[in-house]
């Protein structure tokens, strides 16, 4: 049985190109599925174009642009991966600042592939257990997370709970594990 997060409203947040199409159209459909609201929270406004791996797909309008987007609106945030639109908002510092009052408020956050290179950027990893693309394990450990090649991890040993995946083949996983801790959260 699907966790019920009815109501709940989830701030994807990407860059306005490229993200990884799958890993924002499958958590997006997962949350409507369970009743809650994806909202797409991009840089600039108009469209998100999405890729399969190095291929341009569909593109996504967005609901909101970070800057009037407050975590304060939001039950939780994801992080899809992609290797260009996790390494655009690491550089951006509303992106950054974003990420990192999800986790100060206590909110759960979900990143999956690449996206953990935001986490790393906003200071939120240090002691805490994560996984991400291979490649990222590096990254992960300089900034004092314990990286694992596992198909998802859920860390609660922060000020939130970190929902990490390794690519899309653990997307069932990983959507699992991002509606459980928001019906756990919308539960408290």
């Amino acid at each position: 049985m699907a966790a019920d997060i009815d109501g709940a409203q989830i701030a994807f947040l990407v860059a306005n190109e490229g993200v990884e199409q799958v890993e924002l159209t499958e958590p997006w459909t997962a949350v409507e599925k369970a009743g809650g609201r994806p909202v797409l929270v991009a840089p600039e406004s108009g469209p998100v174009q999405a890729f399969h791996h190095l291929d341009k797909a569909e593109s996504f309008p967005v609901d909101q642009v970070l800057g009037t987007a407050s975590p304060t609106e939001f039950d939780a945030l994801v992080l899809p991966g992609g290797v260009a639109n996790p390494d655009a908002l690491r550089t951006d510092e509303r992106a950054v600042r974003f990420v990192r009052e999800f986790v100060e408020a206590g909110k759960p956050v979900a990143a999956i592939c690449h996206a953990p290179w935001v986490l790393v950027e906003a200071g939120v990893v240090r002691g805490r257990r994560l996984t991400s693309w291979p490649s990222l394990r590096t990254d992960v450990t300089n900034a004092g997370g314990e990286w694992t090649d596992e198909p998802v991890v859920i860390d609660r040993d922060g000020p939130n709970t970190l929902v990490t995946s390794r690519k899309p083949a653990d997307l069932d996983a990983f959507c699992d594990a991002l509606l459980g801790v928001v019906a756990d959260r919308l539960e408290r």
